[in-house]
């Protein structure tokens, strides 16, 4: 394992096969199937500081002289750092090495085959001074290549101590040859070696790129909220609803902080149309008190770069970003690239709309289902010009402390546009894709820059479909694109957590949250908010099109929601994804899996036991991979349920019972001072 480098800042990864050093040709030592690669290394492998990744490569050579490989990190400054590989399949010439980095930046790597001469001499001088072969020559030779070795690389006088002290036993006659080959094949020769190897016919791989990215890229917990329900109230003397605003949605942030949350993420605070507004449950018809939906932006008040109103000024929305820092909360605001039919843009540039045979400009529409509160935006006409204008309004919110963009819909505009934004702006701002639609598409997205997405969990629900999913997004896709889990949202509320009762959305605000280094809950969730519309998975009453005065004094799941998150601020194992190992149960319908993380000298290890049916009690057998917990087949455990605090003796086989009699979910923490069995 190794660690590395600092932050660069801006500009585009480069595209061409050749700006990476790409080549066809075969060196010396054939090096192929290198990876993590994305689109053949024109766009960069991702990972967060901190976080290992296996690199990969098939290295061999012609006849049967010792081969090695080496993974060499070039960190944004430029110095290289070379990781040694291990032969993972002899069979296969398969290698691999595990590494990681301290710091961000743009990062490459490569893998250096190379022939091994000392390896060559151990291997052959071993088999043939014990048979009585060559016996002279042999002992000569090791000499000789330790020679090179000392001659060759660069070492300090200490280093090259062990080795020189080689040189003299093997030429030592009034040592036995036996004794004579073993001060060359020693352990301190072969570990000052490893270190410092003698490489000949060295041949590289292309260089890779490697984008290192800000923790909160990949690990998080996020809240989502409209800012306009919080504090807002019915008028009993005028009939109507007041808004909340920016002061008293900051009122609700301490509770936020409280839960353990580490995002807070706003729906838009624009000023809305009034032309077309929809009222109470996407109606037509709106009623002078319907608030309409923030998502149709765009009013005489102003557009994407103002503030609604009612909900304050600037410098309200400032305090806002203010308390949410100094209770160690980032703020992600909603980038929804819509406009009413009354947005600044409709009158100033109708080129960036799309002008139908009649003259009207289009609204938005996803057939059967029609927006005409929402005018799409049109890339064509002028590009440039729409462009810098988004760009514009982009840093407008930097400006303003915004450091995380979840972006509406951005499967519904050009990549370019993405590329380049995402290129333009800070590399420590973060964005969100809210792109449920097809996968080539989510995962073209992360390739051009999104750090994360959000995915289709909210409809995974049975054994095999988590497993699936799950092993699709913690493997080869983790190079890239990193999940976002959410229950439910503002726009779905799934069959299964319609009927679900509580033990339902415990578990999954857990699974979520444990499947995924990052998970979000919406407003609403803690008070299991679950009347759907009919004939639709969303919410009655949906908080698009009207103020919500929830009742957070009323009994409801936030000390769970804390507990959960307190976990998985306790447990480094749960701040990562490519570290989901699956484990069996007799019972199909209990899901088994589990995480580990080697933190400075120890192993975090977190064992999860679901019952995906929480409404019907299960006992079943479940069987641990044990190495996958980095124990031995035999040994047995402590096994803390960090959910209620019990512990139990656990070995490779163990009983189990979930249900709604009991706890929904088991968070197993592997206890290290309960280990026992041979070591």
């Amino acid at each position: 394992m190794a660690v590395w480098a600092n932050m660069n800042s801006g500009g585009m990864w480069p595209g061409p096969l050749a700006s990476v050093g790409m080549t066809s040709s075969i060196g010396r030592i054939p090096v192929v199937g290198v990876g993590p690669v994305v689109e053949h290394g024109t766009r960069p492998a991702k990972s967060v500081t901190g976080e290992e990744f296996e690199v990969t490569a098939t290295v061999f050579r012609e006849g049967h002289d010792a081969v090695n490989a080496t993974v060499v990190l070039t960190d944004p400054q430029g110095h290289e750092h070379d990781v040694p590989m291990t032969r993972v399949n002899a069979g296969l010439d398969a290698w691999a090495a595990t590494v990681s980095a301290d710091r961000a930046g743009r990062w490459s790597f490569r893998v250096e085959g190379w022939s091994d001469p000392y390896g060559t001499w151990h291997h052959d001088a071993i088999i043939k001074v014990e048979a009585g072969v060559d016996v002279e020559l042999m002992l000569e030779e090791g000499a000789r290549v330790l020679e090179r070795a000392i001659a060759e690389v660069p070492r300090t006088k200490e280093q090259c101590t062990p080795l020189a002290e080689a040189v003299a036993a093997l030429r030592d006659t009034a040592r036995t040859p036996a004794g004579r080959l073993s001060a060359g094949v020693s352990e301190a020769v072969r570990h000052e070696l490893q270190a410092r190897p003698l490489r000949d016919f060295v041949s590289p791989s292309a260089d890779l790129p490697w984008l290192v990215e800000r923790d909160r890229a990949l690990y998080g917990a996020w809240y989502e909220m409209f800012p306009r329900s919080e504090g807002a109230h019915f008028d009993e003397e005028t009939g109507r609803w007041v808004s909340g605003t920016f002061a008293t949605a900051a009122r609700r942030l301490d509770a936020v902080a409280d839960m353990g949350f580490d995002v807070v993420y706003l729906t838009p605070v624009h000023p809305i149309g009034r032309v077309n507004r929809k009222g109470r449950n996407n109606s037509l018809h709106a009623e002078p008190e319907d608030p309409g939906s923030p998502y149709a932006i765009g009013s005489e008040e102003g557009g994407h770069d103002a503030v609604h109103p009612e909900l304050g000024s600037f410098d309200d929305f400032d305090a806002f970003v203010a308390r949410a820092r100094e209770l160690g909360l980032e703020v992600a605001l909603d980038l929804a690239l819509n406009c009413a039919p009354d947005h600044p843009w409709v009158a100033a540039h109708p080129e960036w709309f799309t002008t139908r045979a009649d003259g009207s400009i289009a609204y938005a529409e996803n057939p059967p289902k029609k927006y005409q509160d929402i005018y799409p935006l049109n890339f064509d006409n002028d590009p440039e010009g729409l462009y810098e204008e988004i760009l514009r309004v982009v840093r407008v919110w930097l400006d303003h402390g915004v450091t995380i963009f979840r972006v509406d819909n951005p499967h519904t505009k050009p990549l370019w546009l993405w590329e380049r934004l995402i290129a333009d702006t800070d590399p420590d701002v973060i964005w969100l894709a809210e792109a449920f639609t097809r996968p080539p598409m989510m995962h073209t997205l992360a390739k051009v820059g999104f750090q994360q997405s959000y995915t289709y969990y909210a409809w995974r629900h049975t054994k095999p479909e988590l497993e699936e999913y799950c092993t699709e997004l913690a493997g080869p896709a983790a190079a890239y694109m990193r999940p976002n889990f959410w229950p439910t949202t503002h726009d779905i509320l799934t069959p299964f957590m319609q009927r679900g009762g509580p033990e339902a959305w415990m578990l999954r605000a857990a699974l979520a949250a444990t499947l995924s280094p990052s998970y979000g809950i919406y407003a609403g969730y803690e008070l299991m908010e679950r009347v759907p519309r009919p004939g639709a998975e969303e919410q009655i009453d949906n908080e698009k099109y009207e103020y919500k005065n929830r009742d957070w004094s009323a009994p409801n799941g936030a000390p769970y929601l804390k507990l959960i998150n307190e976990i998985r601020r306790a447990h480094p194992a749960l701040h990562r994804l490519r570290n989901l190992r699956w484990h069996d149960a007799d019972d199909d319908h209990v899901l088994v899996f589990s995480k580990s993380r080697r933190v400075y000298d120890r192993d975090d290890v977190i064992v999860v036991v679901a019952n995906l049916e929480p409404d019907v009690t299960r006992d079943t057998w479940i069987h641990l991979r044990m190495p996958e917990l980095g124990l031995n087949w035999t040994d047995s455990f402590v096994a803390h349920d960090l959910i209620t605090g019990e512990h139990w003796n656990w070995s490779e086989h163990n009983f189990v019972r979930l249900g709604p009699d009991t706890e929904p979910i088991h968070i197993i923490h592997v206890r290290p001072e309960g280990i026992t069995g041979p070591r």
